[in-house]
């Protein structure tokens, strides 16, 4: 199944535009990927629960490690990556790494492609994947929710997501 969000004129972008904590990052990615901390919080944590959503600067061990337990539970033909795979991820300017913690654990991640066309900046949400023991707690939902208000604050017009019909 597809399923397209226009992002221009929606609520989401209203509340980002409107500066709602609830809807988007109060820190976008860093382009400096030296600066300290390894990864941009946001004050954000979805109300149901505690759940954490942050964006990823650098391929930390414990980002490395999350890869490698949650990407089996997604998809059991394609590898988790190694830790080059994952510094050339957070490091390419035309995705982000969204990650959901829920007790300071990392129990999933969504990566957020940007790609320019010639009628605008369109964005795909990839590989959502929340830990087995989490799911039911708010965290997909809450990824995809600041994935959708991120893309909208960079000005995405279209965010696509496919999904097996298994889902």
């Amino acid at each position: 199944e597809k399923y397209t969000w226009p992002t221009t004129g929606s609520r989401a972008a209203a509340r980002a535009r409107a500066g709602s904590m609830e809807a988007h990052h109060t820190r976008r990615r860093d382009t400096n990927r030296s600066g300290s901390g390894h990864i941009a919080r946001g004050p954000l944590a979805c109300d149901a629960v505690s759940v954490t959503i942050e964006i990823a600067n650098d391929a930390t061990d414990e980002l490395v490690q999350a890869f490698a337990d949650l990407l089996p539970q997604l998809s059991q033909s394609s590898p988790p990556p190694d830790a080059a795979q994952v510094a050339r991820l957070v490091a390419n300017p035309g995705s982000v790494v969204f990650i959901a913690r829920l007790d300071d654990r990392i129990v999933g991640t969504l990566t957020l492609v940007l790609y320019s066309i010639p009628t605008g900046l369109k964005a795909w949400i990839e590989d959502v994947v929340v830990d087995d023991a989490a799911r039911g707690k708010g965290a997909g939902g809450a990824l995809n929710k600041h994935a959708l208000a991120h893309a909208a604050e960079l000005g995405a017009t279209t965010v696509d997501l496919t999904s097996r019909p298994s889902r």
